[in-house]
């Protein structure tokens, strides 16, 4: 049996999700993985996000934006919490995210995360090849770690000779 209150989280959930990541605006905040819970305290709504890392400039814009949104969709009351720990992961990143950061021309982050517990030292500094989200060719290099956003990086595809961004791994 569904209550009206499982109905009002299940809807103020879905409105959440929704909510467009304001650096990649392909992305929602659920595919992007920073949606990390909503619940009902009484009347309150309460979301809470993890940035895709401490310092993101977009984390005020993306509480705003849920706000915004769960008050035109009918929720008075509502409270956005920013949690740190456990840290952002692509691998939190939906597949149907990644999906839309391909066609969107960002190519998405490739491999996993690494796992808790102690960083292991790379012992070389080849990276895995990246694929052109244009053309698919792997014959890509990397121009600079750093691009449009932190959570990115500048390539260039040797095959097309397209610059593109590449979602980096965290």
């Amino acid at each position: 049996m569904v209550t009206a209150t499982d109905a009002r989280l299940a809807h103020a959930r879905e409105v959440a999700a929704e909510v467009r990541d304001p650096e990649v605006p392909v992305l929602t905040i659920a595919d992007l993985g920073i949606l990390r819970g909503v619940t009902l305290d009484g009347d309150r709504v309460v979301v809470t996000i993890t940035p895709t890392y401490s310092g993101c400039p977009a984390v005020d814009t993306i509480r705003d934006d849920v706000v915004l949104a769960l008050a035109a969709a009918g929720f008075d009351d509502v409270e956005v919490r920013t949690t740190l720990t456990p840290a952002w992961t692509t691998d939190w990143m939906t597949e149907t995210g990644k999906r839309k950061l391909a066609a969107f021309g960002i190519a998405p982050p490739t491999g996993r995360a690494a796992a808790s517990g102690p960083i292991p030292v790379r012992l070389s500094l080849t990276r895995p090849a990246v694929a052109c989200p244009r053309c698919g060719s792997t014959d890509t290099r990397e121009v600079t770690r750093f691009a449009s956003t932190a959570c990115k990086a500048l390539y260039e595809c040797r095959a097309c000779l397209e610059p593109f961004d590449h979602f980096k791994v965290h």
